[in-house]
């Protein structure tokens, strides 16, 4: 993990990218106090395809954690929602592509835009932790005491892999509710989401557990829609184990929706 400074600025290596090629555009979405340098491998794979890439920087993060405190869940949807309108400025059609809870926006977003795909790796769909679900909204009196905990350690099959990833050290307390708020109008959103849908996820996830994967694949209302399973791999999938256990998969999707899309 790299260690956070008081600045402003975006974190070296932590900023947004947008890379134009074809008429299929990507929008890449990170997750929770990561950055978009998570899904650039992905981001680089889907570039050399052909296709347009644009991997956004959610509110409060890639700076430092108090930006990130003062952010609401709206904010991060809200930066989701320009991506699209910027993509579908420059493309025929938009995929989304999200990561842990980047996936859980990105699901959100195709519940309110024309999206021609959605894929979904490691996606937050319940919140992992017991205590804030118990404890709801009390969670946002009790952040005035205790802002921030310690991120924990671990959960990688490649630990040197960690070395190369950017996320903040700590977890903002006041923003357990905002996730909780955010995973409370998914749930509601999924049933009625008919959009072709991707989920990637790993077996060996032990923060997001494979079990979310497995709700999110009934519940989701499409039709279209197809579960992953890999190994190898903790819950940072884009970074962790063998990347093209997800990237050939990916692909694929693409070429079929974009295809088809054609005829």
């Amino acid at each position: 993990m790299v260690k956070q400074t008081k600045s402003q600025h975006i974190i070296p290596t932590g900023e947004p990218f947008f890379w134009p090629g074809g008429p299929t555009g990507c929008l890449l979405i990170h997750g929770f106090i990561c950055t978009p340098r998570a899904l650039r491998p992905v981001g680089e794979f889907l570039h050399q395809q052909g296709h347009t890439v644009l991997g956004i920087r959610l509110p409060g993060h890639a700076t430092n954690i108090e930006d990130l405190m003062h952010t609401r869940y709206q904010d991060w949807l809200a930066s989701a929602e320009d991506g699209w309108y910027l993509l579908q400025e420059h493309t025929d059609r938009v995929f989304v592509v999200g990561f842990s809870m980047g996936g859980s926006l990105s699901l959100l977003l195709a519940s309110k835009f024309p999206v021609a795909g959605i894929i979904t790796l490691a996606c937050l769909y319940d919140l992992p932790s017991k205590l804030a679900k118990s404890l709801g909204p009390l969670i946002v009196p009790l952040s005035k005491v205790w802002s921030k905990r310690k991120k924990e350690k671990g959960g990688w099959v490649i630990p040197e892999r960690e070395k190369d990833y950017l996320a903040y050290n700590y977890n903002p307390v006041r923003q357990a509710w905002e996730l909780i708020l955010l995973l409370k109008q998914l749930r509601a959103a999924v049933p009625h989401i008919h959009t072709p849908t991707l989920i990637i996820h790993s077996k060996d996830d032990d923060y997001v557990r494979p079990y979310q994967a497995e709700m999110l694949y009934e519940q989701l209302g499409s039709e279209d829609k197809e579960l992953i399973w890999i190994e190898g791999s903790g819950h940072i999938i884009t970074r962790d184990g063998d990347p093209s256990q997800l990237l050939k998969p990916i692909a694929a999707f693409i070429e079929r929706i974009s295809t088809s899309g054609m005829r």
